[in-house]
């Protein structure tokens, strides 16, 4: 690309937005060449970028032209395609959405879209419902305000495939930004019929899916449970308190500051309920009305965050392994206590998630897919059980980054069924003297301590990419031992395995119940290293872990 050409081109025609018009004359000679050397990558997970003015940036320029690119995608794909859009509380989430729609609607395609912003779950949801040949969601899920996003789902509700990704990224590299997109004004296309907003009935729909996921079967509970929750300035404040209301838990305080939606953020830059200091607020809220639970969704409400208090009332941030294994150990006992196991049940998992969770599974008799990180490879197995007629067979499926779904309305990870199945375990236990932690220790009595560590390494520039693949070879090289325990198998995914895509990651099953899982990130100059202990307590699992990482950076350092 000609970078001064192209942001000569972009001075000369990008005049529909004042804000892009604006930063294009005040850029310097550095700004210039950030915001043009490159197209804003397009894969599996769709668009994500800085906001502002260049092909390096999230604008109505880039996002006009990737809607143009999966436009075409469809029509080439499907007889009368339509697409359902979704958006959430970011800066323009609203006007990208409003433009996708415009692009969609030129090009003969129906558009449904919410009338007002929604989490992700509701995307995959309405596509389903209402039988349309893709979604799209505009979402930077839990990064800071400067970023948003355009996440593209398929036909069955899953994040698109990395095959459709690329016949997608083929026909947007065909366009010309500015001659080849079609565009059209949104409030036309409503006049015109050909954008609609999803009906309320669909939003129902939804929220009614997420309460049938109760595993009470009666059970009593104490309801009264008093709940903090935060929506982090994003989706989850009308879907989360709207079940929760309906199921019944009505003492529920919202962290005000955290209240409405907000695209800057103002008390939490990094939204994100796996981070502490987004978490901050809510602990005092927690703290101040010696609430029971914590609960926090990020933006788009696909990952929920929990705190509990331990035996002397300080509040304790769960990971999310430690609240998935509770959830799978709290609906299988529930499910095989009132005899609404399925057949030939089957629990899914990434192989990053703590190994703990397949012998919980093996307990109830659970059958456990592993598949590669991100949870469109949960969705999509789930799939596969349907096509055989299976649907029914699953029973949870979770991920370590705070995903979690325990049903087949959806295809992606859920932060309102999340939150919603968190509060009815707390609730349950607390009709029995029993808390989140009580019950924690005791599966780590049942089932050993274990403990997950993430440990993540930067890397800059194509010499980082470079030394990424070295180590790669490295940790490939016949590695027998790590952190004393022997290695009881190696798994690795580059060629493909147990029928899952290619993907270079490395996953060393250790003696003991331990395992280390190496990848370089897909989204980040980054290699991670995953390492899940088990251990007859806490203290032996963190020398473990720590004798195992060492051996990890020593081979890293060749």
């Amino acid at each position: 690309m000609d970078i001064k050409k192209e942001y000569s081109r972009w001075l000369e025609k990008a005049t529909g937005d004042a804000d892009i018009t604006e930063e294009l004359k005040k850029m310097d000679e550095a700004q210039v060449e950030d915001a043009f050397y490159r197209n804003l990558a397009f894969g599996t997970g769709g668009l994500r970028g800085v906001l502002g003015a260049g092909t390096n940036r999230m604008n109505i320029y880039t996002v006009s032209k990737a809607s143009q690119g999966v436009a075409d995608y469809l029509l080439k794909n499907y007889d009368k395609p339509s697409v359902v859009i979704g958006y959430d509380s970011r800066i323009k989430s609203d006007v990208f959405a409003k433009t996708a729609a415009g692009v969609f609607a030129a090009n003969g395609i129906m558009v449904n879209i919410w009338q007002t912003l929604m989490p992700v779950p509701t995307v995959s949801f309405a596509v389903r419902h209402l039988g349309a040949s893709a979604g799209i969601m505009i979402t930077a899920s839990h990064n800071p305000g400067e970023y948003n996003g355009y996440k593209v789902y398929g036909s069955d509700g899953c994040q698109i495939t990395t095959e459709a990704a690329a016949e997608i990224l083929a026909e947007i590299e065909k366009l010309d930004i500015f001659a080849d997109v079609k565009g059209g004004d949104f409030e036309e296309g409503l006049s015109a019929g050909s954008i609609r907003y999803i009906p309320e009935e669909v939003y129902t729909a939804f929220t009614e899916a997420v309460k049938s996921q109760s595993v009470l079967y009666g059970d009593e509970v104490s309801k009264d449970i008093s709940i903090i929750y935060s929506p982090l300035n994003g989706t989850g404040l009308m879907p989360v308190t709207r079940v929760l209301r309906e199921a019944g838990y009505t003492n529920v305080r919202i962290v005000e500051e955290q209240e409405m939606p907000d695209g800057n953020f103002p008390t939490c830059p990094y939204p994100n309920p796996e981070v502490r200091e987004a978490m901050a607020l809510g602990l005092e809220y927690a703290g101040k009305y010696s609430a029971d639970l914590l609960l926090a969704t990020d933006p788009d409400c696909d990952r929920v965050g929990i705190a509990v208090p331990d035996k002397n009332g300080e509040y304790q941030l769960l990971t999310g392994n430690q609240v998935g294994l509770l959830l799978l150990d709290y609906i299988c006992s529930q499910r095989k206590k009132h005899g609404k196991m399925p057949k030939e049940p089957v629990m899914i998992k990434t192989i990053v998630t703590m190994d703990m969770a397949e012998r919980i599974a093996a307990h109830y008799g659970l059958d456990t897919i592993n598949v590669l990180t991100g949870f469109k490879f949960i969705g999509e197995q789930i799939g596969r059980l349907e096509e055989k007629g299976r649907r029914d067979s699953y029973v949870f499926g979770f991920e370590e980054s705070y995903g979690y779904l325990t049903g087949t309305y959806v295809r992606d990870k859920d932060g309102v069924d999340g939150a919603y199945m968190i509060c009815e375990m707390a609730a349950f236990y607390k009709a029995r003297g029993i808390s989140l932690m009580d019950k924690l220790e005791e599966l780590y009595r049942l089932y050993g301590y274990s403990l997950n560590t993430l440990h993540s390494y930067s890397f800059k520039g194509s010499a980082g990419f470079e030394r990424m693949q070295d180590i790669m070879r490295l940790f490939r090289s016949g590695i027998e031992e790590l952190g004393g325990k022997k290695r009881e198998k190696l798994l690795d995914y580059k060629e493909g395995l147990c029928g899952l895509p290619k993907s270079d990651v490395l996953k060393f099953l250790l003696h003991d119940n331990c395992s280390v899982v190496v990848r370089p990130s897909g989204t980040e100059p980054k290699l991670k290293i995953y390492i899940s202990v088990s251990a007859a307590d806490k203290e032996r699992a963190a020398e473990t872990e720590a004798a195992i990482l060492s051996d990890c950076e020593r081979i890293m350092e060749g």
